[in-house]
C-alpha cells in the first residue's frame, strides 16, 4: 500500500507522490511566541511529527521548516487589536524580542521533551523582513493590492476560489458583517503591511516602499516558505484554526503571486479539548484567557512528558481529543509498561517481518496511529522470542517516538521495595487485607506495584488530578 494522506484542499484520501527525488518539503507553521505553548498547541506539533517519522518510514528525506511568529500576529484576525509581541512586552515589562528569545527557548525545551526531530529550518519572521517585503511589491506589482490609512491591504475579490480550502461562503460572509471594515473594500481582505500608528512609537518596526511599519500575520509564512521551500513543495499543515482564515489568506497571497497554492497537500491537526474542570476553558485549549495548561504543568504533577505523547497516539490526528488528569494518569500507566516490554529482553533481535508489514499498513492509512500503537500492545504481550520482541517494538518506535531504547528503569527505594517484598509474602500466605495495606503504604510514597509473571514490579506513582 502506498502512502495515503488526507488534504484539507480536496477534502479526500490522496496517495502521496513527492515533487522531488532530494526530499519532501514539508512546512509547519510554528508558535506566536509571546507567551508559553499550551498543550493543545503541543499535540498539533507532534501531529506533524508523526507525519515526518511516517515520510521517512516510507524512505524518504524530509526538508522540514517550521515559523517562529515573533512579529506581525495583532490580537484579532481581523487585523485590529496588538501586536501580540508588543502586548507580550507590556505584560511581562521587557523588550518584545527578549519576550521572543525567552518563550522561544521555553518552546524548545517542551520540543525536546517530547522527542520531536528538529527540523531543518527554524525560520523567525523578525529576521525575514525583507523577503516579505519583496513578496508584498510583486502583488502590487500585480494588482493584487490597495492602500488604506492604516496599511496595505491584500484584495481578496481577484481571487475567484478564495476559501476554498475553508469552504467559505464569502458574500455570506459579507452580509454578516456587524462591525466597521474600515476602508476595507471586501471583508475578507487582510493586511499585507500595517503602518506604524502616528505618534506610537513600536519596538518592532522598519522602513518599506510603502511607510514604515510591519508586516501582516500571513505574509511571513508565504514569504519563508518560499525561501526554504520554493513556490512549489509538497506539505504545508497547522491547526484547524488555521483554516478559515491564516492558511486560506496564505493561500490567495500563493495564487496571486505565483499561480500556485504554494504546497501540494494541507494537512491540519485538530484541537484537544479541555473541561474548566481539568484546568482549562470550556471547548478548545486557549492563550486567551492567560491560564491554561502547559507541559510543565504535567511535569508539577509526577507525569512523563512522553506520557503526554503517548495519550495523543491514542486518537487520529483529524478526531478532537478530550484532555483528562484521569486519561494521563492511564497513558502514563500503558506506557512504562510497554517500556518495560521493551526494556526486559536483549538486544540483538531482527523486527518481526510481518508485524512490520502490518504496522506499514496502518502508518500508510493516514497516519492510523491508534491501530499502529495497538499493534505495538501486539508485540509487547505477544509470542516473540525476547530479543526479537526488543527489536520490533524499537522498529515501531521510530515512527512512535516514544523513546523505548533509551528508557532505563527507575530504582525505587529500598523502603519501597522492602514492602514489595513483605506483600508478597502476605499474598503467599493469603493475607489479602494485609497485601492490600502494604500496597497502599508504597503508593503512599510514590509508587505503584505491576504484579507480573516474572513477580511484582515498583514503578512510578502519577496521580490524576
Amino acid at each position: 500500500m502506498a502512502l495515503v494522506l488526507y488534504d484539507t484542499w480536496q477534502r479526500a484520501l490522496v496517495p502521496f507522490t513527492p515533487s522531488s527525488r532530494t526530499a519532501v518539503g514539508l512546512y509547519c507553521c510554528g508558535p506566536t511566541v509571546y507567551d508559553y505553548a499550551h498543550i493543545g498547541n503541543l499535540r498539533t506539533y507532534l501531529f506533524e511529527d508523526w507525519l515526518r517519522r511516517a515520510l521517512e518510514f516510507n524512505g524518504h528525506a524530509v526538508r522540514h521548516v517550521i515559523n517562529v511568529t515573533d512579529v506581525g500576529h495583532l490580537t484579532s484576525d481581523a487585523d485590529s487589536g496588538e501586536d501580540k509581541m508588543e502586548k507580550g512586552s507590556r505584560r511581562h515589562g521587557r523588550p518584545a524580542l527578549e519576550i521572543a528569545d525567552y518563550f522561544l527557548a521555553a518552546f524548545r525545551r517542551d520540543w525536546e521533551r517530547l522527542n520531536l526531530l528538529p527540523p531543518a529550518v527554524w525560520c523567525r519572521a523578525s529576521e525575514h523582513i525583507a523577503e516579505q517585503i519583496a513578496f508584498i511589491g510583486d502583488l502590487a506589482a500585480r494588482g493584487y493590492t490597495y492602500r488604506t490609512d492604516d496599511g496595505i491591504y491584500f484584495d481578496s475579490s481577484r481571487i475567484a476560489d478564495y476559501g476554498f480550502l475553508a469552504r467559505l461562503d464569502r458574500d455570506g460572509l459579507a452580509a454578516g458583517i456587524r462591525v466597521d471594515s474600515g476602508q476595507k473594500r471586501t471583508a475578507t481582505d487582510f493586511a499585507l503591511w500595517k503602518f506604524s500608528p502616528v505618534g506610537v512609537r513600536r519596538q518592532m518596526e522598519w522602513d518599506s516602499p510603502w511607510g514604515r511599519g510591519f508586516p501582516g500575520w500571513h505574509i511571513e509564512c508565504s514569504a519563508m516558505a518560499r525561501r526554504y521551500l520554493g513556490d512549489d513543495f509538497d506539505i504545508h499543515c497547522g491547526g484547524e484554526d488555521h483554516i478559515p482564515v491564516h492558511h486560506s489568506n496564505e493561500i490567495a497571497q500563493n495564487q496571486a503571486c505565483h499561480g500556485g497554492r504554494g504546497a501540494r497537500r494541507w494537512m491540519h491537526g485538530y484541537f484537544l479539548k479541555v473541561r474548566p474542570e481539568q484546568g482549562g476553558e470550556a471547548g478548545k485549549m486557549s492563550k486567551s484567557s492567560g491560564d491554561f495548561l502547559r507541559l510543565d504543568s504535567l511535569l508539577a504533577r509526577g507525569f512523563d512528558a512522553l506520557a503526554y505523547r503517548y495519550l495523543c497516539l491514542t486518537a487520529h490526528y483529524r478526531h478532537q481529543l478530550e484532555f483528562s488528569w484521569e486519561g494521563l494518569a492511564a497513558a502514563q500507566t500503558a506506557l512504562d509498561r510497554l517500556r518495560e516490554a521493551a526494556a526486559d529482553a536483549p538486544d540483538g533481535g531482527q523486527p518481526d517481518a510481518a508485524l512490520m508489514a502490518r504496522f506499514a499498513l496502518e502508518i500508510d492509512n493516514d497516519l492510523n496511529l491508534p491501530r499502529a500503537l495497538a499493534l505495538a500492545w501486539e508485540v509487547a504481550r505477544g509470542p516473540l522470542p525476547p530479543a526479537e520482541r526488543r527489536a520490533t517494538l524499537l522498529a515501531l518506535d521510530a515512527v512512535l517516538g516514544l523513546g523505548l531504547e533509551h528508557w532505563r528503569r527507575e530504582d525505587a527505594p529500598a523502603r519501597a521495595r522492602e514492602l514489595a517484598q513483605s506483600r508478597e509474602a502476605a499474598r503467599g500466605a493469603r493475607q489479602w487485607q494485609e497485601a492490600d495495606r502494604l500496597r497502599a503504604a508504597i503508593e503512599e510514597m510514590g509508587w505503584r506495584v505491576d504484579d507480573t509473571p516474572a513477580g511484582p514490579r515498583l514503578m512510578p506513582r502519577r496521580l490524576p488530578g
